[in-house]
């Protein structure tokens, strides 16, 4: 597992996929990254792109033990749960034997942030048992963006209103939900940042202890060549302007400037920082 200290927080990567995207003209995950694009940046391969110039994307979740808190971000597909994403066939991982593997317990975690409420960003917020959706972390707080929770539970297709109702819901009907602010203060170490675009009230983390500090990007950037290319944006992008001002904001804020960027889809090594590289950015290990 990758692992980072920030002054008196640990974070750690626990991995739920890692897959490469090859690009599919119909339907594209990114439309401006095609290979020959990709190929024009360098310093993304071999760990951001494989050798044919197809995306190389994570799904995990950051475990961020900081002094008198536990956190979880973003809880990944789950599974248990046929999505598009998937080929509607449902996922069976290992994941919460890595949180074991961890030192982590499920009843041990004291708050779960999702940055949005997007299928790979909610899903082991709840766990399948005996035929019933239950809360993956009992004792836990789940915080979900006031903002984001009241977009999508009037709005989105037929499979996110699944994705709420299997993922979301049943931590409201526990009383384990929180709806908070999107500049929510979690602990004297520990805030989210509001970078929405991707989605309407989206954020970012950010964790700051004995003067270092580290941004949990969320999909505020979704891949490293999205620093090369701000302006490279995804269909499923709600507001596809507002994605790119709050990415070029968040880069410019960030770069030359000693903080680790942890992207919550980026490959392994996953984090790094952010440096200028002419009018654009670079991500260096």
């Amino acid at each position: 597992m990758l692992t980072w200290k920030i002054g008196d927080v640990t974070i750690t990567r626990l991995l739920e996929q890692e897959f490469p995207v090859v690009f599919n003209e119909k339907h594209p995950f990114m439309p401006q990254a095609r290979p020959e694009a990709l190929r024009a940046t360098p310093w993304l391969f071999p760990d951001y792109v494989t050798d044919e110039g197809y995306l190389r994307l994570s799904i995990h979740a950051l475990l961020v033990d900081a002094p008198d808190l536990r956190l979880v971000v973003d809880t990944c597909v789950g599974n248990d749960r046929p999505r598009r994403m998937t080929g509607r066939r449902p996922l069976s991982t290992d994941f919460l034997q890595q949180l074991t593997d961890a030192g982590w317990a499920r009843e041990g975690v004291d708050a779960v942030v999702c940055t949005h409420l997007h299928v790979d960003h909610v899903g082991w917020n709840t766990m399948l048992e005996d035929g019933r959706w239950i809360p993956t972390f009992p004792r836990a707080r789940y915080l979900i963006g006031r903002e984001e929770y009241r977009h999508w539970s009037a709005a989105g297709d037929e499979e996110q209103q699944t994705i709420l109702a299997d993922s979301v819901k049943p931590i409201f009907d526990a009383g384990l939900a929180e709806l908070v602010e999107m500049d929510h203060r979690l602990s004297d170490e520990i805030c989210l940042k509001p970078t929405p675009g991707h989605t309407p009230g989206h954020v970012s983390v950010i964790i700051r202890s004995r003067g270092e500090t580290a941004i949990i990007s969320g999909d505020a950037i979704h891949h490293p060549c999205q620093m090369a290319h701000p302006d490279w944006t995804l269909p499923f992008d709600s507001d596809p302007t507002g994605a790119v001002i709050t990415r070029a904001a968040l880069l410019e804020e960030v770069a030359d400037q000693p903080i680790l960027f942890i992207g919550t889809h980026f490959a392994a090594p996953t984090a790094g920082r952010v440096k200028r590289d002419g009018d654009v950015y670079r991500l260096e290990g």
